[in-house]
């Protein structure tokens, strides 16, 4: 048979099998065949593409995670989504087709583990803190967290099952026991929320164009910013984040989605999250 009828026919082959099977199936990308140098044509490599569910906090690191795995792995692509972490986990729950679930918590990712979505238990794999921010021109005039429950101050918060949303909870929470803060610091603040955002991100882009005077968000997040100032949380006050990621039961290419959990995890991947201000995930 001539080889690039051939060709014509495994590809006609491949889109049946899968338009008849049922359930997620796993994208393959086709090339071209490709001439050698006898004249003959071979088929280029069959590329594989891993679809990673993440949290929004992951956006800008995932850029730069994609560009660097590719060039590592030529033979895989990655297809990101970003969005909540709670509503990532809802969206597998309801069986929307994922491989990886890189999530800003460990809640969401054992949430998927308990209900046997997963493939084997979470792995951690970054850390990250709290701070404010405030738009540039700080029209509230706040100097520090204690201000965050001054009467009048226009808060910019998420939506109450989005990880930054408890992290922030927390923080708020110690911060009213520091001394010098009011006895009602958390409600204070709590009274000062006027929008619930559907992920941090959201968050961010509120307070860049001014429509808020201060949120708590991941200092990753505001690094990445262009339009805000930082306002520090004392150490005492602030909350250590564990980011930890899960291999989608449903998923068809579980070597593969595994390889890439264990690069992002290894040297070459932490050393990406770290030029991103991302911390070592805590023990």
């Amino acid at each position: 048979m001539n080889s690039r009828i051939g060709l014509a026919l495994l590809a006609i082959g491949l889109v049946v099998a899968a338009c008849g099977a049922t359930g997620p199936v796993a994208t393959l990308v086709v090339q071209p065949a490709t001439p050698t140098a006898e004249g003959s044509v071979s088929p280029a490599p069959v590329l594989l593409e891993l679809t990673v569910f993440a949290a929004a906090s992951l956006k800008d690191v995932l850029a730069d995670v994609m560009t660097t795995y590719e060039a590592v792995r030529p033979d895989v692509t990655l297809a990101v989504s970003t969005d909540s972490s709670a509503t990532l986990r809802t969206q597998i729950e309801q069986g929307a087709p994922a491989d990886v679930f890189l999530s800003a918590d460990t809640t969401n990712p054992q949430d998927l583990v308990d209900a046997g979505l997963t493939t084997g238990a979470l792995s951690p794999f970054a850390g990250n803190s709290l701070t404010v921010i405030v738009p540039s021109a700080n029209p509230a005039g706040i100097t520090g967290p204690i201000d965050l429950a001054k009467p009048g101050v226009k808060i910019i918060a998420a939506g109450d099952d989005v990880p930054i949303t408890r992290y922030a909870t927390e923080a708020v929470a110690k911060l009213a026991t520091l001394e010098g803060y009011p006895a009602d610091f958390a409600a204070a603040y709590a009274a000062n929320v006027v929008s619930r955002e559907d992920n941090v991100g959201a968050v961010v882009a509120k307070i860049e164009l001014g429509e808020g005077d201060a949120g708590i968000v991941y200092v990753t997040d505001a690094n990445a910013a262009d339009a805000v100032a930082r306002i520090a949380i004392p150490d005492a006050g602030n909350v250590s984040a564990t980011y930890a990621a899960v291999i989608v039961k449903t998923s068809l290419q579980v070597d593969a989605a595994q390889a890439f959990l264990d690069w992002l995890i290894g040297a070459e991947g932490q050393a990406i999250l770290a030029r991103h201000g991302f911390l070592l995930p805590a023990q």
